[in-house]
């Protein structure tokens, strides 16, 4: 009971409660300059709007976020596309006009420098029916349709810019590949590409 009583006197006394103001007030000031100093450090409210980069060089792109106190990071290459121009932005992460702070990585894909190329598959001695679809789903795209006289009705060769290739042989997608038929009435003939 003697201890309960010289607690309370404690707690109520001069020397504590100046201490308990002092303690307080010390953790009121330490808040506040710990809140101040991560507002600061983190870019608390500063908002940057990032640009949009689309079709712009890596150069201009260096140029632009530099100005804005933005960085960079080149992903991989994507599929060409046409409608951008070689090795220009085509994509970026975040979009533009999203809000970002200062120092923010910006990453972006280039469009390359062309199509990639494409194996050519073995599409000889079969119908013209079954080799069609399946250079098209490769990408390429069927030029003229060149029939000669022959017994079978099969694609007897293949040829790009009046050369013969090869199954394996490598070429840009998007190439225009002619197919030369046998054609058992005996004649020659060359189909256009509408025919």
């Amino acid at each position: 009971m003697e201890f309960i009583k010289g607690l309370f006197r404690f707690i109520f006394s001069k020397a504590f409660l100046i201490q308990l103001v002092l303690a307080v007030t010390l953790l009121v000031i330490m808040g506040y300059v710990a809140l101040q100093w991560l507002e600061g450090s983190t870019n608390h409210d500063q908002q940057i709007v990032v640009p949009s980069l689309s079709k712009k060089t890596i150069a201009e792109v260096d140029e632009l976020l530099d100005d804005k106190g933005l960085r960079f990071e080149v992903q991989d290459s994507a599929n060409y596309n046409p409608d951008f121009p070689k090795f220009s932005v085509i994509d970026q992460n975040p979009a533009s006009g999203t809000m970002v702070k200062e120092n923010r990585k910006i990453y972006v894909t280039l469009n390359p420098s062309g199509y990639r190329k494409v194996e050519i598959p073995n599409v000889l001695q079969k119908t013209r029916r079954q080799a069609e679809p399946k250079l098209i789903a490769l990408g390429f795209k069927i030029g003229s349709i060149i029939k000669v006289p022959n017994m079978s009705s099969l694609v007897l060769e293949l040829r790009y810019q009046g050369k013969k290739i090869q199954p394996g042989d490598k070429l840009t997608k998007t190439s225009v590949i002619d197919l030369v038929v046998g054609d058992e009435s005996g004649q020659t003939v060359n189909l256009s590409p509408d025919n």
